[in-house]
């Protein structure tokens, strides 16, 4: 028996390294990866419409009101709503503020934070609010806290009819029941719906948003909306079915929550990130400025 010698493949020849050649490129690379990221670093930071502030003075001032300032320049915040507890917090920032920030302002009804639980049935509260509208600064009313049946009162409806008198916004922070109470009273009413219901399922929110047109949501504690940063699905498909009826919010309601405005608004831009630039931007800014200074 004749055995047979495998044969060895034939030698692959590959040709020398042209080093020269090959640093040259791997500079080229080096190059472009520092200017993308040089270009990056510095994009300027998404514009922010905070669209709830309090300066709440019946603690005392809870910071300096050129730090207020401070922090928004370093939050990249360019207009604010107004709203305070009592009333002169917001005035004070109204005419303080640079004209590098465009700000809005709202009638609270409040003037102690006990008045949270019975500004609605509290005549004098009323006739404050009257007296603060009389000074021609206000655009709306809020924020206030109310829940389920107490917004069937007629206390409340008195204040539903006053905005109606006079045009005014509402600032409502509420359950879905007092939203559907309040456009049974007031059709056409505009109301910024604080935290956008806290905790309410974005099903819900969908329906109400299809349901009520100048219904606006506002994001400062709202729940679900991302997960360590990632945008959740759900509030993906509202963002983007809805660009133009959501607003962000820093509800600096306590002293300690002021210095952290920074990185709230941090935090936002990290999902709005995720979104496409005119949804985001929408967000950010522009749905503020469009419905207060357009």
């Amino acid at each position: 028996m004749i055995r047979r010698v495998p044969t060895r493949p034939p030698h692959t020849v590959v040709p020398p390294l042209n080093l020269s050649f090959f640093l040259r490129v791997l500079c080229v690379l080096c190059v472009s990866a520092l200017g993308v990221a040089a270009v990056r670093a510095e994009a300027p930071k998404l514009p922010i419409f905070d669209a709830h502030v309090h300066y709440n003075y019946d603690f005392g001032p809870p910071i300096p009101i050129e730090q207020v300032f401070e922090l928004w320049r370093e939050a990249g915040i360019r207009g604010v709503l107004l709203t305070s507890r009592p009333n002169d917090g917001t005035r004070d920032l109204l005419e303080s503020a640079p004209a590098e920030f465009k700000a809005v302002a709202f009638a609270r009804p409040y003037v102690v934070m006990a008045d949270v639980q019975t500004w609605f049935r509290d005549p004098g509260i009323y006739a404050m609010i009257e007296r603060e509208l009389a000074r021609g600064v206000y655009r709306g009313i809020g924020e206030f806290h109310i829940y389920g049946k107490d917004a069937d009162s007629d206390g409340f409806a008195r204040f539903v009819r006053l905005a109606k008198d006079k045009t005014l916004w509402m600032h409502a922070h509420c359950d879905e029941y007092v939203i559907q109470r309040i456009y049974s009273l007031y059709p056409q009413a505009r109301v910024i719906w604080a935290h956008t219901g806290m905790g309410t399922s974005e099903q819900r929110i969908d329906e109400l948003f299809a349901r009520y047109p100048s219904l606006y949501g506002e994001l400062s504690y709202r729940g679900g909306i991302d997960d360590g940063g990632t945008l959740s699905p759900e509030w993906r498909t509202l963002f983007t079915k809805y660009p133009d009826r959501f607003l962000l919010g820093s509800d600096t309601w306590v002293p300690p929550r002021w210095p952290e405005v920074p990185q709230i608004m941090a935090r936002y831009r990290t999902w709005l990130s995720q979104l496409p630039p005119e949804v985001a931007e929408k967000i950010a800014w522009r749905n503020g400025f469009r419905l207060f200074f357009d």
